[in-house]
Parts: C-alpha cells; sequence; structure tokens
C-alpha cells in the first residue's frame, strides 16, 4: 500500500504568485495527493485569498482542504462561511484557533480550537473531514506537556476525525506524542508534517517562532554552510529523508508536507523515498 501524502500550499498577494503557485501545483499533483491545504492568515486576514485558492484547487480535479481559523470570529461569521465552503464544494477542514495578529486580545466567540471542532460539528453534522494540529514538542503557549496532551485530546472528542502535526526533526518526539495521546483515547490517525529544508536563516526564523525544535547537530552543520545554499539543499534533502523514511517504516498513516510553495525539495523527497 502506498502511503497517502499531501501538500500544504499558503495564499499569494499577487497575480503573478498565483501563477507561480499555479505550475507548483502541477508539478506536485504528479505525486497524486490524498488533499492539499491553504493556510489562513492571522485572525483570518488571508480569508478572501484561502478561498480562493481551495476554489482552484477544486477546480484542477483534486481535493481541497481549507484552514479555517477562529480568533475573533463569531458565531454567525462562521456560520456564514461554511455555507461559503459548502457551496464550493469543500468537504475537509483543518480546524485551528489561529494566530492572533499582533496587538489583538482574544476576543470573539471562540477561545480554543475545540470550541471551533465541536461549533462546525453540531451546525453542520459530517459534512466536513476535520483535521486539527497536534504539537508532538508541546504548543508554544502550553502550559505544561500535560495541559496540552489535554487539549488535544479535546479536540478529536470535540469531534476532529484526524490531526496533522507542527513539523519536527526528531522522529521519537512523534512516536511518544501519539503514544501519550492514545493513552488519553484518543485513535484519530496523526499525520506528522513535515518541512523540507531548503533555507537556515527561513528554517531558524520559523522554528523560533513555532516551538519546532532544530537539533544542535542540524543547527550547527547549517551555520557550518554559511551562505553555501547548495549544500544547505542537499543536506537538508539528506535529513529529511531520512526521517520520512523512519515515519515510513513505523507505519504513519501518511505525510503532510509545508511545501513553501515551492515543488522542488518536495518533489526529490518523494522520489527519494519511491513514494510515488
Amino acid at each position: 500500500m502506498t502511503l497517502p501524502i499531501s501538500f500544504e500550499f499558503f495564499p499569494t498577494k499577487t497575480p503573478e504568485g498565483a501563477a507561480k503557485l499555479r505550475v507548483t501545483r502541477q508539478q506536485l499533483y504528479a505525486f497524486k495527493p490524498e488533499f492539499c491545504s491553504v493556510t489562513f492568515g492571522a485572525g483570518g486576514s488571508t480569508q478572501e485569498g484561502t478561498f480562493a485558492a481551495v476554489k482552484e484547487i477544486l477546480a484542477e480535479g483534486v481535493e481541497a482542504a481549507s484552514h479555517f481559523s477562529c480568533v475573533g470570529a463569531t458565531k454567525a461569521t462562521v456560520r456564514e462561511q461554511l455555507a461559503q465552503l459548502q457551496a464550493m464544494g469543500v468537504k475537509r477542514l483543518v480546524a485551528l484557533r489561529g494566530d492572533l495578529p499582533s496587538g489583538f486580545g482574544m476576543g470573539g466567540e471562540f477561545h480554543h480550537a475545540s470550541d471551533l471542532v465541536a461549533f462546525i460539528r453540531a451546525e453542520t453534522g459530517d459534512a466536513f473531514h476535520i483535521e486539527v494540529a497536534a504539537y508532538p514538542e508541546i504548543h508554544p503557549q502550553a502550559k505544561s506537556a500535560e495541559a496540552d496532551l489535554q487539549a488535544f485530546a479535546t479536540k478529536v472528542q470535540a469531534g476532529a476525525n484526524a490531526a496533522i502535526t507542527q513539523y519536527f526533526f526528531n522522529s521519537d518526539a512523534y512516536f511518544r506524542f501519539v503514544d501519550d495521546a492514545y493513552k488519553l483515547g484518543v485513535d484519530v490517525p496523526v499525520v506528522p508534517g513535515i518541512m523540507p529544508i531548503t533555507s537556515s536563516t527561513q528554517l531558524m526564523r520559523f522554528s523560533d517562532a513555532c516551538g519546532a525544535e532544530i537539533p544542535r547537530w542540524i543547527r550547527l552543520r547549517l551555520q557550518g554552510y554559511g551562505d553555501d545554499i547548495e549544500s544547505i539543499k542537499a543536506f537538508g534533502l539528506d535529513v529529511i529523508t531520512d526521517l520520512c523514511d523512519q515515519l515510513n517504516m513505523a507505519g504513519v498513516p501518511g505525510i503532510h508536507f509545508y511545501t513553501m510553495n515551492q515543488a522542488g525539495a518536495t518533489s526529490e523527497i518523494i522520489r527519494r523515498l519511491k513514494l510515488a
């Protein structure tokens, strides 16, 4: 059986960006993804772009999952957006609390992703396959590892079908998280999220912001390459292919690639794994 793969994209801001993303998507469709997801900006700031990209992916004959965040949202706005997505033919959602825009208090009628999941289920029944986020290395705002696991279990109990993890480079963190969640009664698929390494500065910036741990040996190797982009990319391909291989051998339910709207590194990793 082949391992299901999926891809994440973010909405572009310019017509040139949108045209480039169409080319990227076509290259990645060659690997027959189970679905492609499109992210949502802080406080739903890219909603229009997100929905437009989702619509295009569906028109291209591929299943699309819209990210859906609830920070600052009201039940009325969420109800309206759900109706819009249903009318578009969307069957999958990635339900998130979402990032707070800078200077923005919590606000809105939803305080946790679990509130959003429960509301979607109450409003739409089983109309959507709902994915939620999981944090093998603990959400940066969690009070403790236990509290974070409990929050994850609550999202699943509220009606989530599956989870996609934050990216990680240590497979043990993923396996431990899945085991601990299972002990809490969570038995939905937890799909590892994978970030190809193509730029060390970008990776450091993202990881510091989202709490993903870059193992010291990887950090030092990347620093050692300095501005040598080719060496960074070659090293990144080896590291991420090896990580995916470990996960695949252990029988993970799928792999979700954070593509950063680029096809190159993701395509090469899939080829090396012989997943296509």
